[in-house]
Formats: structure tokens, sequence, C-alpha cells
């Protein structure tokens, strides 16, 4: 198994879309990058702990690989926007991916300017790579939320469409 860690705005959006991967056994919400030891939500949402909120996934690289998970996060978000995703704003919401290896962190630069240079957005991708230096899990509560929400509100609305672009766009690499 390996490790991966994704930020893409709202957590309990990005971990809707990896947990119906295949060869994602594990999809874990919660806080990286920040200079505060085990912060909470209401820390974090502050915007002031460095924070952003992010997903941490173990994976099979042997059923998916690191190039395919890139693919997989750039095309479920907006990597051209600041800490910004939809009405979530603010640097807890920033497009980032941690690296926890060279192998990583040159895959994912690759991949940035190739995208970059392909000019699929009319804006320049902001997202940020950066070495992983700590990751909290969130509070239980945002554990799982779509999969246990899905009729609130902000499921319907905000999280639901990106699920059903990943059915569409990522057919092939469903459970």
């Amino acid at each position: 198994m390996e490790v991966a860690t994704f930020g893409s705005g709202c957590f309990w959006c990005t971990e809707a879309v990896f947990q119906r991967i295949k060869g994602i056994e594990k999809v874990v919400s919660g806080y990286a990058g920040g200079h505060v030891a085990n912060p909470s939500y209401k820390q974090v949402c502050a915007g002031n702990t460095g924070h952003a909120e992010a997903i941490q996934v173990e994976y099979d690289p042997a059923k998916i690989s690191f190039e395919e998970l890139l693919e997989i996060f750039w095309k479920t978000h907006d990597p051209t926007t600041v800490d910004r995703q939809g009405n979530d704003f603010g640097p807890q919401y920033r497009s980032v991916i941690f690296y926890h290896n060279d192998d990583q962190k040159r895959l994912a630069e690759e991949y940035k300017q190739k995208l970059d240079q392909a000019g699929i957005w009319d804006d320049p991708i902001v997202t940020e790579i950066t070495p992983l230096t700590n990751f909290y899990p969130a509070e239980d509560y945002h554990q799982n939320y779509y999969n246990q929400n899905g009729n609130q509100s902000y499921c319907s609305y905000v999280i639901r469409p990106k699920v059903e672009k990943l059915q569409k766009v990522f057919r092939e690499k469903l459970r």
C-alpha cells in the first residue's frame, strides 16, 4: 500500500470522490500543512492555522497508479482559483498536493506542467505542490460524510454533482 494526500477544497467533496475509486483502500479526511498541532475544525475554518482541508488515501499501486490519482484530483475540482472552491473560500480550501516522496513530487510537477501547456483552463493552475509535514485526521463526524449525509442540502447541491461527474468521466475506475 502507498499513501497520497490531496487538498482540493472541502474535504467532504474530495473524500466522496476518492472513496469510489478502485484500488483505494482507505480515505481519511483531515488537515495538512499547517503550524498548529492537532487543530480542530473550528480552528482550521478560521483560516489562520495554515492547514488545508485534505484527504489522505491509502491505495494499491498494483490497481491504481499515482498518476491516475493525479488525473482524478485535477479533473474533479478547479485548480485555477486561489484559496477557493465554489462558495468555500479561505486558505483551508486551497488546491494542494502534499507529496510523500521525490517520485510523487516529480510526477505531480510533470503533470501540472503538462496541463498548463495544454491550456485546458483559461487561467493558470495555482495548485501547490509541497512536502507533507503533517496530517491530522478530522473529527469523527467528518469521516465518510457524504455517504452518511447524502440528503443534506450541501451534499445534494455541491457534492452530488462532483460524484455524478466522476461517474461519467471515470466510469472504468469506479468500484
